[in-house]
């Protein structure tokens, strides 16, 4: 029997553990390398991002756990967890993931790319060909830059970069000093690729690789001439990656975080992964190394830093062993009209990436830059990448003479140091660079172009769900918007405004934005719903984001499934709202789609009567993104294109068969089976539909 609860009562049991949910999104792309309808290659890849996601679990999520228990921060989470208590639940339920990834890894994944001539030679298993090549390489490559360091009182434990290789090596006997430590460490130089392919004719297989850690393994001994090798183990260690950057407290922002940017790779320890044939002695010495304790430690049958193995695809020539490639196309309106602008006049166009190309978004900037009639660019940069024509073309646009503003946002996490340097690049040329607002991160992805047009001055947007990076638009599921809508035009330009000046926030005609407008409205087209349910007449609310944490948020979904409103969520990611509880929420249902690309865009539904209010935008339903973020939701008013987004964005994901997932009222989900009927994948299905409605 699911749980049962009181609709009004404001208990933890009515909420999940955030920390939780998101190892339960690891456990579901997990699944997709043990899938065996995915080709082998991806399941590979799939495995690696499971690792990466662990890696910023533990950098983002497990420090801010560790840092309010070593702080004694007693305030508990929504659903009634102290710290501590979440913590050891979550240490439990990670080592489980791990040890299940790795399973995966050894007893499926290896051995089926085995049989496909894809392998990974044991050093054990080396013939004399092979144990001679790699000892060249080893002698060529990687001796002269290995620095081995024995540890005494002049030589104390090094400081080890965040998740990076390293070698603990067991001594016996002394130096040439007279030195007898007993231990060594060596770390794995980070310009060399932790795997390395042998010619064909030495591996005997057509794609044969060695690790470079079995490199070190074999020849470890002429690190230490004259001394028993006891033992080598593999391992690295996780850190705190947050930036303690007090924004209210500094004069020059990019300044400060160009000095904490230098120390991120050494905060403190979080995680300790080791071979699994390291003995416990040196573990526990580890460990005390880096100040954790035994929850910290994951014993690993494999590689530790697993994530580098992402790269092995590129290096296999197997087509066969991939999903299809595809070609994002361009619709038709662009097709037909390549001037930007002209095609924008003639009425709003809507962008589906990855299903449509992102190159028109390029074009379009590109357009402005050169076009002699326009003299305005505004932009809002969170993550892009390091070779982005977007940010050339705003460049060129700046030497040209037109007036550039870039709101790029800094604390971006992870991307802080492109950002730091394209802002550098744009201020440099004369554009107007700024930093947002002290205290809240401009997500919003919005792009606003003035042009001169029969004697006045005419504005054009771009509002997107995904940011403005041409790499994740080939990875990411979002939508794009290009218009010359006066209202939300004007709407944008306003928060432009907003955002480089010192004003009030002005009222906007269009737009929700964050942190003023969009939780409240949020809220009232929900509870609108539930009034209208009330009443006895249809109400609907489909909502698709990556994340469901507001509890303000969720109890009004709770109250909305009591007044009989039906509520379809689709949450990639985490979800602490509790589906399906009688009494509570049995009207609610969330799924979460986990397949090729990531799941990214924001698609907000309400029936409200047959009126069908429909928004885009770029805030997930988080505390973060209602309160501490610069966020817009942009409403779709076209009949055209709101069917389109309802078509595309929505009812795919609530009919997919074979890879949605079914939460469950405890938080764990259960993936959907076709049962005999036609597979249905919301991401194959607008592959198919995109690519040939575009070829029309």
């Amino acid at each position: 029997m699911p749980p049962q609860a009181n609709p009004h009562e404001q208990g933890h049991e009515l909420f999940l553990n955030r920390e939780l949910g998101l190892l339960e999104f690891n456990r579901r792309v997990l699944a997709q390398a043990e899938d065996p309808n995915n080709p082998l290659l991806e399941r590979l890849k799939f495995l690696c991002i499971v690792s990466s996601n662990m890696d910023e679990f533990f950098e983002v999520r497990v420090a801010w756990l560790k840092e309010n228990i070593r702080l004694h921060t007693a305030r508990a989470a929504p659903d009634g967890l102290s710290p501590e208590a979440a913590y050891h639940r979550i240490a439990e339920d990670a080592h489980a993931l791990v040890e299940k990834q790795y399973k995966i890894l050894r007893e499926v994944v290896l051995p089926e790319m085995a049989a496909q001539g894809i392998g990974f030679l044991r050093r054990t298993m080396w013939n004399e060909v092979q144990r001679q090549w790699v000892r060249d390489y080893f002698d060529r490559e990687l001796a002269p830059v290995l620095t081995p360091i024995g540890l005494d009182p002049s030589h104390p434990f090094p400081r080890l970069l965040n998740k990076s290789l390293n070698f603990v090596v067991e001594l016996d006997g002394r130096d040439a000093y007279g030195r007898n430590s007993g231990v060594a460490i060596v770390q794995a130089p980070r310009i060399f690729p932790r795997f390395i392919k042998l010619p064909s004719e030495v591996s005997g297989i057509e794609h044969g690789f060695v690790f470079l850690s079995s490199v070190v393994h074999a020849h470890v001994d002429t690190l230490f001439p004259g001394m028993e090798i006891k033992g080598c183990f593999q391992f690295r260690v996780t850190r705190d990656s947050d930036l303690n950057v007090d924004e209210e407290d500094v004069k020059d922002l990019r300044a400060a975080l160009q000095g904490e940017l230098s120390q991120r790779q050494y905060g403190d320890g979080v995680r300790l992964e080791v071979a699994d044939t390291c003995p416990h002695h040196i573990s526990d010495f580890l460990l005390e190394q880096f100040g954790l304790d035994s929850d910290d430690l994951y014993r690993v049958d494999g590689p530790v830093n697993l994530v580098r193995l992402m790269q092995v695809p590129d290096q296999v020539d197997r087509p066969d062993l991939k999903f299809p490639p595809y070609m994002p196309s361009v619709p038709k309106e662009l097709r037909k009209q390549p001037d930007m602008f002209a095609a924008i006049r003639h009425g709003d166009i809507l962008l589906h990436h990855p299903f449509q190309s992102f190159t028109p978004v390029i074009d379009l900037l590109q357009q402005a830059a050169r076009d002699p009639q326009v003299v305005a660019i505004k932009m809002t940069v969170y993550r892009t990448s390091s070779d982005s024509a977007l940010m050339e073309a705003l460049i060129e646009a700046a030497q040209a003479g037109k007036e550039v503003t870039v709101v790029v946002e800094l604390m971006a996490r992870f991307d802080e140091e492109a950002n730091i340097n394209w802002a550098a690049k744009l201020e440099r040329v004369g554009a107007h660079v700024v930093y947002g607002v002290y205290g809240y991160k401009t997500h919003a992805k919005m792009l606003l172009v003035v042009r001169r047009e029969e004697g006045r001055l005419r504005r054009y947007a771009h509002l997107g769900t995904g940011n403005y990076h041409p790499r994740t638009a080939k990875l990411y599921t979002d939508f794009g918007l290009f218009t010359c809508n006066e209202d939300k035009c004007a709407d944008v330009n306003s928060l432009f405004i907003q955002l480089t000046g010192m004003g009030n926030p002005g009222k906007l005609k269009a737009l929700w934005q964050s942190p003023f407008t969009m939780h409240s409205s949020m809220i009232d087209a929900i509870n609108r719903e539930a009034n209208i349910a009330r009443a006895g007449r249809r109400a609907v609310v489909i909502a698709k984001m990556n994340s469901l944490l507001e509890p303000a948020l969720i109890q009004a979904l709770y109250d909305a499934s009591q007044a009989g409103v039906t509520i379809h969520l689709i949450v990639r990611g985490v979800c602490t709202l509790r589906p399906g509880v009688k009494g509570l929420s049995e009207n609610i249902k969330v799924r979460s789609i986990v397949g090729r690309f990531l799941e990214h865009t924001r698609v907000f539904y309400f029936f409200n009567d047959g009126a069908e209010d429909l928004y885009l935008g770029s805030a997930d339903w988080m505390g973060r993104n209602f309160f501490r973020r610069i966020e817009v939701a942009f409403p779709i008013l076209d009949p055209k294109t709101k069917r389109r987004v309802i078509r595309e964005g929505l009812r795919p994901y609530l009919v997919d068969n074979c890879q949605a997932w079914e939460m469950q009222p405890d938080g764990r989900y259960r993936r959907k089976t076709s049962r005999g009927d036609r597979r249905r994948g919301a991401q194959i299905m607008l592959l198919e539909e995109l690519a040939a409605k575009d070829r029309d």
